[in-house]
């Protein structure tokens, strides 16, 4: 991918949105650090300011001036030739009596504090340091003043400023470098999707996506595409299936009605003979009739515009007439029939589809059973399901052949010899699938059961 391209890519938009978000958030919380910090630092400088106000003027008021001014001289001499702490002490006329600094700051007060640059010419450092000092009236006129040099504290915020700074862009830095490198990566694995899509669109339906053994979203979705694509690839098999058993199945109908039809035409004048042709030619077309019902029914069930007859019925009775239906032909070949039904059990189903299920199943069981042989359609209830198991102790099919016999057409070779079509067992999973339920086949040992597990929940 070339560099506009992924300058207008989602992923990086997105990135870039997460860097931008991340910033304002990480300036906000720095900006209040910075504000609660320097607020702490002016509130304690104030506050050491009004105790130090506090201490001197219960010192005037026990021992007078002189007591105040020794306390004064005591504090200077203590500190440190830079320290921080200011005094002075001027009598009723403003003369300075003590103090560290030479005279009373040129500027308005506010609430009684000053706010100043102090000459530290007499130090070390000659430049005009910011002062903060607070002016206090004593009994007599005499005027005190206690404050601080705060250049120290300025110092100290503006270094807080230059962290936080480095910390905003050290922040930015990482969050864009991070944001780059996951775009990257995501647009990478995209990538890897579109070209598989590419090649399948260009006709390899063979390709799938890669899927790496972390299991993120990515694999997941990758998973569930191949997953798509390998029914997508059933589904298209089946179609070409469904073609070609197409082709076959009706050209001998075809051939035989038009041989038929031929016939009856050779034999007009026979009146026995014309009939019986006829019938024959009327069977066929019988048996089209039924084919093409049959695969329209798997085509309505398939789109699923039969679930808006979905009702809530009585299993039990259901199985009972389909299980009625089909007795006379179970008896013409000395076979038993039987049905279970240990408890009424109800079903929010198609009836008729369900039904025509059922059906289905029964007569295939009836038509591959042999003779004295047994059958049974059983139901039971479990939480959230019904069971339905229609068995049989028939020749049964093979393993490899179970997924294959719900395909349109398919036929096993024990069952060739039999009349039929191939769909019956398509129409039983397309029955099942619209009832959003599952049909499996298991061995009856000797024989075959199909079982259908269907939910039992009006809601779904």
């Amino acid at each position: 991918m070339n560099r506009s391209n992924f300058l207008a890519s989602s992923t990086f938009r997105l990135a870039l949105l997460y860097v931008i978000l991340f910033t304002v958030s990480v300036l906000l919380i720095f900006s209040f650090i910075y504000w609660s910090s320097v607020r702490y630092m002016a509130t304690q400088s104030d506050s050491a300011i009004q105790t130090e106000i506090q201490t001197l003027a219960e010192r005037y008021e026990n021992r007078g001036v002189p007591g105040l001014r020794r306390l004064i001289l005591d504090r200077i001499t203590r500190q440190q030739p830079t320290g921080s702490s200011l005094y002075l002490l001027s009598d009723p006329l403003g003369r300075p009596i003590v103090g560290n600094i030479s005279r009373w700051p040129q500027v308005t007060a506010e609430d009684g504090w000053l706010n100043f640059n102090l000459d530290t010419s007499d130090r070390d450092d000659p430049e005009l340091h910011p002062a903060r000092a607070r002016r206090f009236q004593l009994s007599g006129g005499f005027q005190l003043l206690v404050g601080q040099d705060i250049h120290e504290l300025k110092l100290a915020q503006r270094r807080i400023i230059t962290a936080l700074s480095w910390g905003v862009i050290l922040t930015l830095f990482l969050g864009l470098a991070g944001g780059f490198f996951i775009s990257r990566t995501m647009l990478t694995r995209l990538e890897i999707i579109n070209e598989t899509s590419q090649r399948i669109i260009a006709g390899d339906m063979k390709q799938r996506i890669p899927v790496s053994p972390r299991q993120d979203e990515f694999d997941r979705l990758s998973g569930n595409l191949n997953r798509m694509l390998d029914q997508i690839q059933e589904l298209m098999d089946g179609i070409r299936q469904v073609s070609d058993n197409i082709a076959h199945d009706l050209k001998t109908p075809l051939f035989r009605l038009r041989q038929k039809l031929e016939a009856m035409n050779v034999e007009a004048g026979s009146s026995a003979g014309h009939t019986q042709v006829l019938q024959d030619a009327l069977a066929e077309a019988d048996r089209l009739l039924n084919l093409f019902n049959a695969l329209l029914r798997i085509a309505r069930l398939e789109s699923e515009s039969s679930k808006t007859a979905m009702t809530m019925l009585s299993l039990s009775e259901l199985a009972d007439d389909v299980a009625e239906l089909y007795e006379p032909l179970a008896e013409e070949k000395q076979q038993s029939l039987s049905v279970e039904t240990p408890q009424p059990i109800s079903l929010f189903a198609d009836r008729d589809m369900l039904f025509q299920a059922l059906a289905n199943l029964l007569d295939n069981a009836v038509k591959y059973t042999p003779k004295g042989g047994s059958i049974r359609l059983s139901l039971s209830s479990q939480e959230h399901s019904v069971i339905i198991r229609v068995c049989d102790n028939g020749p049964g099919v093979a393993v490899d052949q179970r997924e294959k016999v719900f395909h349109r057409f398919y036929r096993t070779d024990t069952s060739r010899s039999t009349p039929g079509n191939g769909l019956g067992l398509s129409l039983v999973k397309a029955v099942v699938r619209l009832h959003d339920g599952r049909v499996s086949l298991l061995d009856n040992d000797p024989g075959l059961c199909v079982e259908l597990n269907l939910p039992n929940t009006p809601e779904r």
